[in-house]
Formats: C-alpha cells, structure tokens, sequence
C-alpha cells in the first residue's frame, strides 16, 4: 500500500524503469532481427539473383547507394556487410521470426529454416537467449573471433554473466578463452569422451589481467590501495577469478594467542565446494609468503570448514614471481597452493601469446 508522496514517487520511478527496460530489449531484439533479414536477402540474392553478375563484389556499394536515395539511414556498405556476416554465422535466429512475423514473406523465410539442421547447434545458445540477451553491437564484437568455438565460447559466458558490450571487448582483449583453455576447465561448448576432473588446477589462472583497477595511473601503490580497487571493481574481479567464485569477506581476522592476523580476501567456490583464500602482494613472491598461507589454510581447516567442505585452498597474487622458488616453496605443503602473477596493465595481444605459450609450456612439463 502506497502510505505517502515519496512512496508513490519511488513506486513509480521503479515501475518506469522496469518497463523501459523491457523496451530497449524489444527494440534491441527488433533491430537484431532486421539485420539478420536484411543478411538473408542479400545472401540469397548473391546464390539466386539474375542480374548479380553485372554488381559483382560492388554489390554492397551499390546496395548502399541505392538504399541512400530512398531514405534509409545505417545502411552503409560496411553494415550490409556486418547484416550479411550476422546471417551466415547465427542462422538459427531465424527460428524465433515465424513466432515474430505474420507477413508471407516473413514467414517463408522462417519455414525454410525450420527444416535445416546446423552443425554448431547443439552448443550455440538457443535464438531467444541470443536475442533477448545480446544487442547487435555485441555480435559486432563476437564477429572478431577466428574460430567458431571462441566465438560460442564468449557469446556464451556474455549471455550468462550479463556482460556489456565494453565487457565483453574486455575477456576478447585479454584472451580468456585461451586462458580458460590453458586452465582445461571443462566448457560447455567443447564436446569431450569423458569430463574434466573437478579439480582445483583446472580453476585457476596465472597470470590474472587486472587492468580495470586502473592501478597504472599511480605513480605508486600499496597492497591496501590494491584490495581496495579490487573491492571498488568486485564485479569485475569475479569475472577475472571465473566460474564458481563467491565473495564472502575482506581482512578476515584470525587470532593465536592475542596477535591478530588479516585474511586480504576470502571466497567460496560452489564448485569445488571450499574457501579460497587470497593474499596479496605488490611485490615479488618469498618463501615466507607460502608459510603465511600454510598457517591461514592451517586454521580455515580446524576452525571454518563446514560438513560437505573440502579442504581450503590458497591463492598468492603476486607482481613477479621466480619459478624455482615458488616450486620448492609450496612442495610438501598440506594444502592446495597457487602462486600467480597479476598484471595492473593489459598486455598487447603479442604479449599475451607469449605469456600463454610459456604458461602452456610449464602445463605440458
């Protein structure tokens, strides 16, 4: 019930919102839909059209130019050939038009479509979650992807994460398919014999890009300025983390006989059921680093598993690490310990190759 003026204010600012919301995803759908129809004429009329021999490849310049004249705005010869590139990579969009559409034209369209099978369907989203979940400015951006599986691998990850466009040109920037691929997680767009062990190797990353801290612009930085931004982009951080990460808390305080000890950040991994435990580093990994850890791990064990838990794991998140020391300093170690290397500023994409080759190199040894 609606007791005074702000209420009725806020109940109807939240209701506003709501429904305008629902009708930039209609318009989002529409227009997607529009220039994959538009993808569909032009492609059937490069296979079918008499005259197509006299335009040859100025077709989509003289398409443009003509389109000009009769009024139409956006379609450049560069967009009739994103229209185009939008029907031959997602043609199973047109399964949502005969629902859509009750034109004749329309619907011969969708008939004709209803009867092919494609080889990629099976992993692809279904056409409504890629309409109702991605405007056409994301498929511009899942177009870059050389490969079909990175291609489904994004589309799929933006659909459930709800990522922005500006998210999405991110994980594409800073390769985390090919991260997530040298980490063998199992992706739900890779048909294997036999699934990927749950184990915690196959969940972590080294290095992590976290360039959206946009630590770079200090001239300097502490380990508390870098928990901070890591709180202030706690979203992001997730996504940098990956799949099954849940945020539980920040300097969890432990105590052994009245000396206090600080926990940087605790998580949960639904996944692997059990408390990751994050300690951050500015500077290069120590031996002394691990020990800390082993003591925090040591504890989380005795103290805050619950029944269903597996043994906590720890995580290091250092600036530079050496590869010898960080071998012999967590050999032995009861517990599961990661020793990775973040970066503040995101790498060209060379940079990134190398990086991914010498990591896939330390996998395969």
């Amino acid at each position: 019930m609606i007791t005074n003026f702000e209420a009725l204010t806020n109940k109807i600012n939240s209701t506003s919102g709501i429904f305008l919301n629902k009708v930039r995803k209609q318009v989002n759908s529409a227009y997607t839909m529009r220039n994959w129809l538009i993808g569909h004429y032009i492609v059937e009329y490069e296979q079918h059209g008499e005259d197509r021999a006299v335009y040859g490849d100025k077709l989509l310049e003289r398409l443009a130019g003509s389109l000009k004249k009769n009024g139409l705005v956006g379609m450049s010869g560069t967009n009739l050939k994103l229209f185009r590139q939008l029907y031959i990579l997602y043609p199973q969009i047109g399964q949502t038009l005969s629902g859509e559409f009750k034109q004749v034209d329309f619907q011969i369209v969708a008939d004709g479509l209803a009867t092919v099978k494609y080889a990629h369907e099976r992993n692809s989203c279904s056409p409504e979650e890629l309409l109702a979940k991605l405007s056409f400015s994301h498929f511009i951006e899942l177009f870059k992807a050389d490969a079909d599986v990175k291609r489904i691998f994004y589309e799929t990850e933006a659909i459930k994460n709800n990522w922005s466009v500006r998210e999405l040109q991110r994980a594409m920037n800073s390769l985390l398919y090919e991260r997530t691929g040298l980490s063998k997680v199992e992706l739900p767009i890779v048909e294997k014999k036999e699934p990927v062990p749950l184990i915690p190797e196959n969940f972590f990353r080294d290095p992590y890009m976290l360039e959206f801290l946009e630590l770079e612009e200090k001239p300097s930085y502490t380990e508390s300025d870098l928990e901070s931004s890591i709180i202030d982009h706690l979203q992001s951080f997730l996504l940098e983390l990956g799949k099954g990460f849940c945020f539980e808390t920040r300097q969890k305080r432990i105590t052994f006989d009245n000396t206090h000890y600080r926990i940087d950040l605790v998580f949960y991994h639904r996944i692997l059921k059990c408390h990751v435990l994050v300690d951050l580093k500015i500077g290069e990994f120590s031996h002394a680093d691990a020990g800390q850890m082993n003591v925090y791990l040591n504890y989380y064990r005795e103290n805050e598993m619950s029944t269903g838990d597996n043994p906590p794991i720890g995580i290091i998140l250092c600036a530079g690490k050496n590869e010898t020391l960080v071998k012999y300093a967590t050999a032995g170690l009861a517990h599961k310990l990661f020793v990775s290397k973040y970066m503040i500023n995101l790498p060209s994409e060379d940079e990134l190759v190398q990086i991914l080759e010498e990591e896939s190199e330390k996998v395969q040894n």
